[in-house]
C-alpha cells in the first residue's frame, strides 16, 4: 500500500490525559465502528472492508482484504513521555506469500498498526508501522518503499502464529528514539490496515483492545504484556 499516503494525511487532534490508559474502543456491534475511527481511502483502490465482530468471544475489528486497501485512522495527540507504552491484540488468517517489505510491488499486509508523528511540512510526517510481516525476520526494522519516513517494524512474521490470538506491546518512545535518533515529539494518531493491493491477494484479520498506557519512558513494554 501507498503508506506515503496515509502519512501525509493527518491533522493533530488533542485531549488532556490524566489516567494509567488511554483506551481506543472501536465501537460496538450494535452500533458500529465508532466515528473516532475515521476511513483513509486511496484513490484507484478499492476499500478494504472492516467490520465489528465477535471473535472467539472477544469483541473485534475484522480486516477482509481482496485486492484491497485502506485504513482506519484514529487522531489523537499524545505525549509518549507518559504514555510510551503502545498495547493491542491481533490475528491474522493468512500472511501474504507474494509480500516483500523491501519492494513496492510486495508492500501488502495482513495486519499492521500505525504510530504517526505529524508536521507541519508533510513530506516531514514520520510514522512507525508495526507489521505482521509475511517474510521479514522478526525484529528486523526497513524503511517503507513508497516512504522513507515511515518505519516498519516485524513485531511477528509468517505463519507460525496465524490463527492465533496475540498480544503485543511496544515502548513507543524507545523505538522512535531508536529509528529516528532523537526525542519523539507528540503522536498524532494511531491507525491499522490491512492490505493487498499491491499483489492482488487476499487477506483476513483481526484487531482488539488498543490501548497507551502510562509507564516510565524507559518500561520494558514486555512487563506490560499479559
Amino acid at each position: 500500500m501507498r503508506v506515503g499516503s496515509m502519512a501525509l494525511v493527518f491533522l493533530l487532534g488533542s485531549a488532556a490525559f490524566g489516567a494509567s490508559s488511554i483506551p481506543l474502543p472501536f465501537g460496538s456491534i450494535q452500533d458500529g465502528i465508532s466515528p473516532q475511527w475515521q476511513a483513509q481511502e486511496f484513490r484507484g483502490t478499492s476499500p478494504t472492508h472492516y467490520e465489528l465482530v465477535e471473535e472467539e468471544g472477544t469483541l473485534a475489528l475484522q480486516a477482509s482484504s481482496q485486492n484491497q486497501a485502506s485504513g482506519l485512522v484514529h487522531e489523537v495527540e499524545i505525549d509518549l513521555a507518559t504514555y510510551p507504552i503502545l498495547q493491542w491484540r491481533w490475528k491474522v488468517e493468512n500472511i501474504i506469500p507474494d509480500g516483500n517489505a523491501l519492494t513496492k510491488a510486495g508492500d501488502d499486509y495482513a495486519a499492521r498498526v500505525y504510530v504517526v508523528f505529524p508536521h507541519w511540512f508533510r513530506p516531514n510526517t514520520k510514522s512507525i508501522n508495526y507489521i505482521w510481516a509475511n517474510h521479514l525476520p522478526q525484529g528486523q526494522v526497513v524503511p517503507n518503499p513508497f516512504f522513507s519516513n515511515a518505519r516498519m517494524v516485524a513485531v511477528q512474521s509468517g505463519n507460525q502464529h496465524a490463527g492465533t490470538w496475540i498480544t503485543q506491546c511496544r515502548n513507543v518512545y524507545q523505538d522512535y528514539r531508536e529509528i529516528f535518533g532523537s526525542i519523539p515529539p507528540k503522536a498524532g494518531a494511531i491507525a491499522l490496515m490491512t492490505d493487498t493491493d499491491n499483489t492482488g491477494s487476499q487477506a483476513r484479520a483481526w484487531y482488539a483492545d488498543i490501548r497507551l498506557l502510562a509507564a516510565d519512558s524507559h518500561a520494558d513494554p514486555q512487563e506490560y504484556c499479559p
